[in-house]
């Protein structure tokens, strides 16, 4: 097990095998999964039978951005709990346990809702959940690895990340591709199982083997003392308030791009079976992250997180070009690829550099406060579902170029902002 005596390069390498690399992200190649899945094959396929046609774009938006809402709630909320929470089993494992065991009883729910407003509360019920156990373990890279090796751990959190991602999409997607509105319910229950026996052998793979010692910490209930836990003087780190703008704007085009793809391809390019290649470029997506997202986290340990940041943002202005002039299938997937790489060099540098960022014992606020502003980006392509919509309307497919160029835009502002980091490389 690990076991957190000593903390940061005190420690030594030694102490940190490659196994326990494993042990501690191994919970988000599950979370991956789940979002992966739901967001991109699952619910977009499910809301056909319950909203208008013409519409689906605005509901499938509004739905993820009311999901995004809670879980930037969620996060900090818990984070802060956990970072101040005394307990025999450490300050994470509560937390960890409760979420996750609430995600897998509450996911058969979106197969059991027989209305939009259904599937609406199932889906924030396990935004609550999964936050809820999220906010913990990803403070487990500050805490635990030493400091010298939190690009690598953070490449090592991508990459199962990307695994869970391609995975249990292209798995989804097959038995998705078999269910329709009316019928082939079967499928649909596979493809939510398969989910469910990934959630829960990563939940215990992670509370069995991650072992923390007693924080000390017990959080006062008081709303002085509550409002001093949440509190972060952005003065006094203007360059981490740099970095949360910039990280919001450089998520917006990989989640706009997912959650709209299999609409995209249905009204652009006619395919008649959206579900199965969907499942085909989120795979060629994830195939690319996962050749990137390792070397990348080892990269800025040595170069720093700024050079491959706005790598990432350059390489993705040119996977949405490509995409924009795109028109046939294998050009589709050349900017998927792109993209992927583009996407794999964010994650693992942009976490790695909010790892450095935080501040010794409040390391789950400050990850969850990151991962509330990545919302706020992620929420901002979110609320482009009744733009398209609406853009469409006006002229065929017009919605579908007016997201792109917000994608551009936003990889534009954000290359901006992170030139504006002064935080180079992290200190060994």
């Amino acid at each position: 097990m690990i076991d957190q005596q000593t903390g940061g390069k005190d420690r030594g390498e030694k102490h940190f095998g490659p196994i326990d690399y494993l042990k501690i992200t191994i919970l988000v190649f599950a979370l991956t999964a789940l979002w992966s899945s739901l967001q991109s094959i699952i619910l977009p396929v499910r809301l056909l039978a319950y909203v208008p046609e013409s519409q689906k774009n605005t509901y499938l938006g509004l739905l993820t951005f009311t999901g995004l809402v809670v879980a930037m709630i969620v996060q900090p909320i818990a984070g802060t709990y956990s970072d101040f929470t005394d307990s025999r089993w450490g300050r994470r494992q509560p937390y960890i346990l409760l979420g996750m065991l609430l995600t897998l009883i509450i996911l058969p729910g979106i197969g059991l809702a027989k209305t939009y407003v259904g599937i609406f509360v199932v889906y924030c019920l396990l935004q609550i959940g999964s936050n809820t156990a999220q906010a913990s373990y990803q403070a487990f890279i500050p805490e635990l690895v030493p400091k010298d090796k939190r690009g690598l751990a953070s490449g090592v959190k991508s990459v199962l990340g990307v695994l869970g991602g391609v995975a249990l999409v292209r798995i989804t997607a097959y038995f998705m591709g078999r269910y329709f509105v009316g019928g082939g319910e079967f499928w649909m229950w596979i493809a939510l199982g398969a989910l469910e026996v990934v959630i829960l052998t990563a939940t215990i793979i992670t509370v069995l083997t991650v072992k923390e010692p007693p924080s000390g910490h017990r959080l006062g209930l008081t709303m002085p003392s509550i409002w001093r836990r949440f509190r972060i003087d952005f003065k006094v780190h203007r360059d981490y308030s740099w970095f949360l703008f910039a990280i919001a704007l450089l998520g917006v085009p990989g989640t706009a791009l997912q959650t709209y793809a299999l609409y995209y391809l249905m009204d652009v390019f006619k395919i008649p079976n959206p579900a199965s290649v969907t499942g085909n470029l989120l795979v060629v997506v994830g195939i690319s992250l996962l050749v990137t997202a390792y070397p990348a986290g080892r990269l800025s340990d040595r170069v720093g997180r700024k050079p491959i940041l706005v790598a990432s943002g350059i390489l993705g202005i040119a996977g949405i070009l490509i995409l924009f002039f795109s028109r046939n299938y294998m050009q589709i997937m050349f900017s998927g690829a792109l993209l992927g790489i583009a996407n794999g060099a964010l994650l693992s540098a942009g976490w790695a550099l909010a790892t450095d960022f935080a501040v010794k014992g409040e390391e789950a606020k400050y990850l969850g406060f990151t991962e509330l502003v990545m919302s706020a980006g992620t929420a901002v392509a979110r609320l482009l579902g009744p733009v398209i919509d609406f853009f469409n309307r006006i002229s065929q497919n017009l919605g579908y170029q007016v997201m792109l160029l917000v994608c551009l835009i936003s990889l534009i502002a954000g290359i901006i902002l992170i030139i504006n980091i002064r935080h180079i490389k992290p200190s060994v």
